[in-house]
Order: structure tokens, then C-alpha cells, then sequence
């Protein structure tokens, strides 16, 4: 259990909602008559240590400004900020070593006066307040420590937060640090089976229980795609990949980070006692503020120093999406829709690991599920459980794989099939030959855009004339980071730059782009989520006749251009012209090769 936080200091200096409003409506910020509303609950709220900005910003008002934007709590805290003259600074917990901080302020003393510290070097420690009036601790806190204090201004639901989060952590690691008999106990084999209740009863060790807690709760916070934990000769990393990127959270002793693990493999049911063996597993939970079921597939690898942990998080809700959420453009959706309703033949998704063919895969088959169809499908390994379609793992240990997986599917009397990935013939042809026999197969491969699908089928055997007879269409595609719609700021667009990426396209020049800022909304990274890029081929009779005659990609890409291939790169140019990414973002997914001799018609 953690420790009951001590209540703040009710100090006389401490900002009042009256006063507060008053300085509001002096600046225009609010109405007389939002003024005069709250006003009556200002001693209420002073007794019960409720924050002024707090109690404004959860009515959700919009200011009276020209600009009429919601007085968010963020807001109110620079407005705060610069009215008394202070640095505002947003408390990020990817970006504060609360272990190297915690230790120069005292839990109690912390949350006597609600301050907390965030950042220190060796002549300065910097502590966040949310009451600019309220200082006699910083004498205090300067004689003990011999450093010299800054305060700046954070936001009151920050710090009220982060104080209890960061030193309930800081417990949790140095109590599981001090253990040397630290380990995670199964009781009993009925115990694994029963996983999935109370948590607290599944762990033997309370501390680890709360830091794994932590962590899981902050990946879901911090829209975080996968969870790193990486052993290290002294100190375990542990890494959040954000927006396709990694960003080191924390770094937590060898012990406490083995026992992590461990805490992990028992939730998602994996062998305890293997670590030089690579295990998968799977979690099932849901978010606690939102209440929403996800799934983490964890893959184990052993390493140098221990065991390496990733955890990938899948929001099952992403495979509902249409198609204009993932990012299809309408010419792209009539394309891609027509290719997946076809009764038989096989549709490919192209891409690298990481660029989104999942999320198309399942969103299309959830498209055209109907009760009446039979969807069966051969993964490796199942990326999200989905009630509505019968699914396969591939098991390399009793020798079932993907071709011997698609003869047993096609066992089942299905009417669709996907398929994970074609590596190799054997594959290839199994699949061509489910499609030849009536069935609808979509499946993926690893290659730069679409054209290259059907060099690298027959790079791999399959002869020219299946693909011809089965190959529906294919679709390339990409992530790219989006926008953030709060910072980001206008600029003049580069007319070469323009013309360099979307040759031998010719759209018009836009007005304007968009370049990143960063703001708190965007945790200062000037970018907000990811959308996709596509790139949609069909088959058609002078393709097949290309195909046939042996040329080579080179001249596929030009007839496929000329019969309105819409790049990569020029869908790029759409969401920068949309002002939806920008074109650094573009131009490091996509490469600026591979162009036509001639424009496409």
C-alpha cells in the first residue's frame, strides 16, 4: 500500500479563486457573469485545498478572447506563470530523473508546501510550484542542500501527480533494490491458470507489482507502440517507442529489472524458468482512466546481460477504423475496396516491419466480414485475437508453417484466407494456387513499393504466369509521423524541393505547408500520431503482358505509372499539402528515387 500523502499547508499566501477570477476578468480572459458564478465557492474551495486553476479548468469554459480557446489547465498555468513573472515548465515524466530528484526533498516536506523537483545540476536545483506567493521553504531548502533554488511554475494537477507517482516509484525500486532474495512465487500451477484477477495476489512482491503497474500506465499514457526493457552490465534501460521513435524512460538496477521481467512473464503465462530460449506471450488489460480492453504481445530474447523484454501494445479499436482514418486517400479506398471484394485472387500489402500492413490487414477483413463468410487466417504470430475470424499460429517446433498452415486452412471450407507474410515458393504458391481454386487470399511482403512485389515473387520462383493469373493488385504503404494540429506553424513551401518529390506527378504548388513546432500537447515533439502513405497497383493486361515477356521493374513501374500509379512519394505531397505532415517527415520514409522518364497520364 502506498503511503497516505500528508495534506499540503494551508498557507495564508496561497492564491484564492476570488483573487484569481478578479485577475481574469481584468484581463478579459473571462465574463462578469462566469466571474460572479464561481465566485461564491471560493472559500469552499481554499478550505478544501482545491486549487483555483484546478476548479476553473474542469468547467471547461471558453475564454472571451478574440482567439475564444478552452481554459485548459495548461493554459491557466502560463497565464499564471507570466501574470507573476515565473518560467512555466511542463513536468514531463519521460524527461525527469525523479530517482537522481527525489532524494534532495523529503516525501512529507514535498507535499507539505505541494513542490516538487525537477530538475537539478551541480550549483542549481529546480523546484515546480503552483502557488508563485508561497515561499519560505526555498530559504530553508538552501541552507540544508548549500544549492541554489529556482522555483518555476508547473501545473497544480502536474504536481499533485507527479509528487506521489515519482516517490511511490522511487519506494518501490529502492525496497525491490534492497531485497536480495527478490523473485516473483507461483504458489501453485492453479495459480497461472487463475492470472488475470487480483494482482496483488498473483506477485510476490509488492514493489514489483507497483513498478510494473507504473510502467504499463505510462506506455498508456505516453501513446507509446512498444515497451523496451533491455538488461545492461549496470543499470536495465527501459524505452518507450512513441510516434516510430524510441525515448529512454527510466534506468532501474539489473535485479530490479530481471524481477520485472519475471513479473511480466507470469502475466502473460510464459515459462519462468527458461531465459536462454526466446518466448512469445500475450497480456490482456485495459486502460484505467479510459477502461479499455488492449493487448501487449510480449516477445523475450536472451542477451549478454539477461533477458531482454519488448511488449507491443495493439489497441484492438485500430481495426475499426475506415479507411480515411488510416489515411486512403478516395482514390486509394475505390481502388483497395474493389481489390478486396473480389471473390477470388490474391491481394499483397508491401512495406517494412513497423509501417502499418497490420492495421490494413485486419481493418479490410473486418471491412468485408459478413456472418456468412468463413475468414481464417495463419500468423506469426497472431498480432490481435479478433472474435470474428478463425485464426492459426504458426509453430515452427511441430513443423507448422505458413504453406503447411494454408493446406490445413484450405481444409476449413474458407472463403478468405490471410496469410502473415509469403517468405518463400513453397508459400508463394500455395497461396496462388487457394486463390486459383476460389478463394480470396491477402497476405504481405517485404519490399520497397509495389511494383517490386512482382519481381520479388519471381526473384523467388513463383513463375510469371501464376502471378499473372492470380495476382489481383498490391499495396505499398508507410508511416509517417502527423502534425501536431496545435504548434505547428505555416512557411512558403520550396518549389524545387516540391517538384523533386512529386515528379513525374505535376500537382499544383500549395499556398502553404506545415513545419513542427512542439508544444505540451505534443510533449514538445512538434508531431501527433502517425497516418499512412499508400501506394495502390493494379493488375492489368498490359502489366500481365510486361510480366509474361521477362522486362524488368524498371519498365513495370513506367506502364503501371502510366496507367495512374499514384506513388509513395506523391501521397506524401498530398498530406503536405493537407497540412497534415510536413516534408522532413516525408522525406526521411520516403527516398526520392526511382522516378519515370515520363509523366504519367
Amino acid at each position: 500500500m502506498a503511503k497516505k500523502r500528508p495534506p499540503a499547508l494551508l498557507h495564508e499566501k496561497n492564491l484564492r479563486l476570488s483573487d484569481v477570477l478578479d485577475k481574469l476578468f481584468e484581463q478579459g480572459w473571462i465574463t462578469l457573469k462566469q466571474k460572479n458564478w464561481l465566485r461564491g465557492k471560493s472559500e469552499e474551495n481554499h478550505r478544501n485545498h482545491i486549487h483555483p486553476l484546478t476548479a476553473i479548468a474542469e468547467l471547461g469554459w471558453i475564454s472571451s478572447e478574440a482567439s475564444a480557446q478552452k481554459l485548459t489547465i495548461e493554459r491557466l498555468t502560463r497565464w499564471l506563470a507570466k501574470t507573476y513573472d515565473m518560467e512555466y515548465i511542463h513536468i514531463d515524466p519521460l524527461k525527469t530523473d525523479f530517482a537522481a530528484l527525489t532524494p534532495f526533498v523529503s516525501y512529507a516536506y514535498a507535499s507539505r508546501f505541494n513542490i516538487l523537483p525537477v530538475a537539478v545540476d551541480d550549483k542549481l536545483l529546480t523546484i515546480a510550484t503552483a502557488q508563485p506567493e508561497v515561499n519560505d521553504w526555498q530559504q530553508e531548502l538552501e541552507t540544508v542542500l548549500k544549492k541554489q533554488i529556482k522555483t518555476v511554475l508547473a501545473s497544480p494537477k502536474d504536481i499533485d501527480r507527479y509528487l506521489h507517482d515519482f516517490y511511490a516509484l522511487r519506494r518501490s525500486i529502492q525496497g525491490a533494490g534492497d531485497d536480495d532474495k527478490l523473485r516473483i512465487r507461483i504458489n501453485s500451477f492453479e495459480q497461472l491458470l487463475e492470472l488475470g484477477g487480483d494482482t496483488e495476489n498473483e506477485a510476490g512482491e509488492q514493489h514489483i507489482v507497483q513498478i510494473v503497474d507504473w510502467l504499463l500506465q505510462y506506455a498508456f499514457e505516453q501513446r507509446a507502440s512498444d515497451i523496451h526493457m533491455e538488461p545492461r552490465r549496470e543499470q536495465g534501460n527501459i524505452r518507450f517507442r512513441i510516434d516510430g521513435r524510441l525515448h529512454l524512460v527510466h534506468d532501474v538496477p539489473p535485479n530490479v529489472m530481471a524481477a520485472m521481467t519475471s513479473r511480466l512473464k507470469l502475466l502473460g503465462r510464459l515459462n519462468l524458468a527458461e531465459r536462454r530460449r526466446p518466448q512469445d506471450g500475450r497480456i490482456r488489460t485495459k486502460v484505467p482512466e479510459t477502461d479499455k480492453t488492449v493487448e501487449l504481445r510480449l516477445s523475450t530474447m536472451p542477451t549478454a546481460f539477461g533477458e531482454k523484454l519488448v511488449m507491443r501494445i495493439f489497441d484492438p479499436e485500430v481495426i475499426v477504423k475506415n479507411f480515411a482514418a488510416l489515411g486512403f486517400t478516395k482514390h486509394d479506398t475505390e481502388n483497395w475496396q474493389e481489390m478486396v471484394k473480389r471473390p477470388h485472387g490474391v491481394v499483397l500489402v508491401t512495406g517494412p516491419t513497423g509501417s502499418g500492413k497490420t492495421s490494413t490487414l485486419y481493418s479490410s477483413l473486418r471491412k468485408i466480414y459478413q456472418p456468412e463468410i468463413n475468414i481464417c487466417t495463419i500468423e506469426d504470430p497472431i498480432e490481435i485475437v479478433d472474435e470474428h475470424f478463425n485464426q492459426m499460429q504458426v509453430q515452427h517446433n511441430i513443423d507448422v508453417d505458413f504453406a503447411t498452415g494454408v493446406r490445413t486452412l484450405l481444409r476449413q471450407d474458407p472463403d478468405v484466407i490471410m496469410v502473415g507474410e509469403i517468405r518463400d515458393q513453397e508459400t508463394a504458391e500455395v497461396c496462388i494456387q487457394a486463390a486459383l481454386t476460389g478463394h480470396l487470399v491477402l497476405s504481405t511482403l517485404h519490399t520497397n513499393d509495389s511494383p517490386s512485389a512482382v519481381t520479388r515473387l519471381i526473384d523467388i520462383g513463383v513463375p510469371p504466369y501464376l502471378i499473372n493469373a492470380a495476382v489481383i493488385g498490391i499495396l505499398a504503404q508507410r508511416l509517417v509521423r502527423t502534425l501536431c494540429p496545435v504548434c505547428k506553424t505555416a512557411v512558403a513551401p520550396d518549389p524545387v524541393l516540391w517538384a523533386s518529390l512529386t515528379q513525374p506527378h505535376k500537382p499544383p504548388l500549395p499556398e502553404k505547408v506545415y513545419e513542427p513546432v512542439g508544444c505540451e500537447e505534443c510533449r514538445h515533439t512538434g508531431f501527433k500520431g502517425r497516418i499512412g502513405l499508400y501506394e495502390v497497383m493494379r493488375m492489368s493486361p498490359e502489366i500481365e503482358k510486361i510480366i509474361v515477356t521477362g522486362a524488368d521493374l524498371g519498365q513495370i513501374r513506367h506502364t503501371a505509372l502510366k496507367q495512374g500509379l499514384r506513388q509513395l512519394r506523391l501521397s506524401g505531397a498530398g498530406k503536405i499539402a493537407a497540412g497534415v505532415t510536413s516534408f522532413e517527415e516525408v522525406l526521411r520514409i520516403v527516398a526520392l528515387d526511382h522516378h519515370s522518364s515520363e509523366p504519367s497520364t
